[in-house]
């Protein structure tokens, strides 16, 4: 309590970051219709062509903020209670879990992973959102959900046919991403394989306990049967 992560000392910038930092307004002076991407591209460039002498400048700074950031941070430490950073050290870990599946979502857009098949729901909701009345986003939401629940299912039906529709261009689109992936060596993306790797030690022993059990009762009447 009264403690959180903000509080935590801050990483000190890497060497590249400081050059960043110390010359973006200077190149943004001299290129003011550049987007920041053009910017960015246009820094890294400076930066790999600056003498290591002038790097070196940048790399000691570096050094000597490591320095007092380890003080700072043993010092953050140890005023903190067990509880203190038991919870500190939890909110840390969602917050590192967050960004992974931010990474790992934008990885999946740069690759093309095909969008998931949407729901009859959500195709009434994307055709009906921008004329249905309410003073905000959650308010339309609520009112095409009462809405979508009192409707008859012949209503629904075209719905619902338009999703079905989008399920089989769904699944289509992945065996052909999921091949291509195979194809990259990415198999770790392909979805039989995390089922694989997702299913629990404890299912697979029962399924095999199941099986051996049915081969046993099918051999025993087997042989009664022959008697």
């Amino acid at each position: 309590r009264g403690t959180s992560s903000t509080q935590r000392p801050k990483r000190p910038l890497t060497a590249y970051f400081r050059f960043v930092m110390d010359n973006r307004p200077a190149f943004r002076e001299k290129n003011p219709e550049a987007s920041n991407t053009e910017l960015i591209k246009k820094l890294a460039g400076a930066w790999k062509e600056l003498p290591a002498s002038q790097k070196q400048v940048y790399e000691e700074a570096r050094k000597t903020d490591w320095k007092r950031y380890g003080e700072q941070l043993a010092a953050y430490k140890a005023q903190l209670t067990p509880a203190q950073a038991a919870a500190l050290k939890e909110e840390r870990r969602k917050q590192l879990a967050r960004r992974r599946s931010i990474r790992a979502k934008r990885e999946l857009n740069l690759l093309g992973k095909p969008k998931r098949a949407r729901s009859g729901f959500n195709i009434f909701l994307s055709e009906n959102f921008q004329e249905c009345e309410g003073n905000s986003p959650v308010a339309k939401l609520k009112k095409l959900f009462d809405t979508w629940q009192k409707m008859s299912a012949s209503q629904k039906q075209p719905y619902l046919q338009l999703a079905q529709d989008d399920k089989v261009r769904y699944e289509n689109e992945m065996k052909s991403w999921e091949a291509k992936m195979i194809e990259l060596g990415r198999e770790d993306l392909v979805r039989s394989k995390r089922q694989r790797l997702k299913k629990k030690p404890a299912e697979t022993a029962k399924q095999t306990e199941t099986a051996k059990a049915s081969s046993s009762g099918k051999k025993a009447k087997l042989k009664k049967s022959e008697e």
